[in-house]
């Protein structure tokens, strides 16, 4: 057997398994980790099927009646679920199959990337790490755009990487297109442009400046994402990307930028990120593997200098975004980016110790020694991101209850801060937190079309006592989940006095 046949056979093993992984829990509903982003994804591509069958026009199911548009990503996978409703219904499943076939076509790419830039060898260890990644796996199976992002971002640079060695104009094209769709997939994808320019500035040198090719890809990939944002931008009554950007991240940097105490800060926070990054995104394994292979990278052979230049360019660049937006917007999610960039860099440095040692074949004991340590690494990993699969039973069944019994059309104020118990509950309406809903708001809610105020969190509701109060006009609906729902097309019936 030849050793490409043999690397063919590996590759569709860690495909295979990748898959397996993602597929656990898959008809969890959109209540695990991260509720609230899965319930707007939902959301959204279930309102493209009701609603408005526009990808340029995305609608999420609060703030009142609809349109409701939001600024934010271009809504791929949401889209291309609301097209498979038309032929299977809504399952939130659609979506995370999708989902899954972007996660599992990025463990196919960073295979590619990392033959094409360390050797096959290189290639198949990355996309071993990868797949196995608990981020890469969480992530890979969620409703939401992360995937999407990681899958076109590999592409760009797979495609930019043969476009810089071979000069073929089809590299040039794919490189474009998936650029073009990296950057609407979700924003920190542009980090990309560092590593992409260092790569260029390498392989052209001093000619790099005179190459009209890189200002064209930058020119053309970056237009159609400006555009969108300004149409957002014109429409949308949540301001999502620019809001993030306006109110957190910019001040933070501003801060940064001119106090040397706010830098300090903001430098341990980034390093205290290094938790998230070895735990539920990169995994101990393979976060201990990119450090330590750092210093073990191949620094011959040819385009050793092209690679080196855009592995440290995309590490600044990724250290930057670290400092800039995720120390701001703490969530483990938004660390992804890291994941194809430890995973070549564990890939290519593994493939040089290999080398370095002599280890060209392999018996069957050291064969059975790294199966036994990719078993015991893909079980650790998955044991990182157990938690985040868990989801309140009590909660679902309390929400599907009023998803049978209220007006199908009625307009609901859900008394708590979730997308995703708004999209269970199958209405649209208002989420707002109940003890700082006031009276006003809910007379202004019910001059709007609000039909039912459902309290979840019924404690909370009764120390917000003018609005306790005010309700108690209205009528209770039944329910057998301790959620107190009030009919607000009916009054209460009066209080009987009691006899002389």
């Amino acid at each position: 057997m030849t050793q490409r046949r043999r690397a063919q056979i590996v590759l569709v093993a860690i495909l295979a398994l990748a898959c397996l992984l993602r597929l656990y829990h898959l008809r969890n509903p959109v209540l695990d980790h991260p509720a609230w982003r899965q319930g707007d994804e939902a959301a959204i591509a279930r309102n493209f099927l009701q609603l408005q069958n526009n990808i340029l026009y995305p609608q999420t199911d609060y703030n009142g009646p609809p349109p409701n548009y939001a600024e934010l990503e271009l809504q791929i996978v949401p889209y291309a679920a609301a097209q498979l409703y038309h032929a299977f219904g809504v399952h939130e499943v659609i979506g995370r199959l999708i989902v899954i076939a972007f996660s599992v076509g990025t463990v196919g790419l960073i295979f590619l990337l990392g033959a094409e830039l360390f050797g096959r060898q290189a290639g198949l260890l990355a996309a071993f790490f990868f797949a196995v990644a608990p981020g890469a796996v969480y992530y890979g199976r969620t409703f939401a755009p992360e995937s999407g992002m990681l899958f076109f971002s590999t592409a760009v640079l797979l495609f930019w990487s043969r476009w810089l060695r071979r000069r073929a104009a089809p590299d040039f094209v794919l490189a474009l297109v998936c650029a073009v769709l990296a950057w609407l997939a979700k924003p920190p994808a542009l980090l990309l442009l560092l590593p992409l320019t260092a790569a260029s500035a390498a392989a052209w040198r001093g000619r790099f400046w005179r190459e009209l090719s890189f200002y064209a890809f930058i020119a053309f990939s970056l237009t159609p994402f400006l555009l969108y944002y300004a149409h957002l931008r014109s429409i949308a009554e949540w301001h999502f990307a620019s809001g993030i950007a306006a109110k957190h991240v910019l001040p933070q940097l501003r801060l940064e930028l001119t106090q040397p105490a706010a830098l300090a800060r903001g430098l341990q926070g980034t390093l205290a990120l290094m938790r998230m990054l070895s735990t539920t995104i990169l995994g101990p394994a393979l976060f201990g593997l990119a450090l330590a292979g750092w210093f073990a990278l191949p620094r011959d052979g040819a385009g050793a200098v092209q690679h080196r230049w855009f592995l440290r360019a995309w590490l600044f660049a990724l250290s930057a975004y670290a400092l800039i937006v995720v120390n701001v917007e703490r969530v483990d999610y938004y660390l992804l980016p890291f994941l194809p960039f430890a995973a070549l860099v564990a890939g290519a440095a593994l493939q040089t110790v290999w080398v370095r040692l002599g280890w060209n074949t392999l018996g069957l004991r050291s064969t059975v020694t790294l199966a036994l340590a990719a078993f015991l690494m893909t079980y650790s990993n998955m044991l990182e991101i157990h938690a985040y699969y868990t989801w309140s039973r009590a909660v679902y069944s309390a929400a599907k209850e009023l998803d049978r019994s209220l007006d199908p059309n009625a307009l609901v104020v859900v008394g708590h801060y979730s997308p995703a118990l708004l999209y269970t509950l199958g209405r649209k309406g208002w989420e707002e937190d109940v003890l700082l809903w006031n009276v006003h708001d809910m007379t202004s809610a019910i001059g709007k079309g609000a039909r039912y105020f459902i309290a979840v969190e019924v404690p909370r509701f009764k120390a917000n006592k003018a609005l306790y109060r005010f309700m108690q006009r209205y009528r209770r609906v039944r329910t057998a989940s301790g959620w107190q729902v009030y009919d607000m097309h009916h009054f209460a019936a009066p209080a009987r006095r009691a006899g002389p």
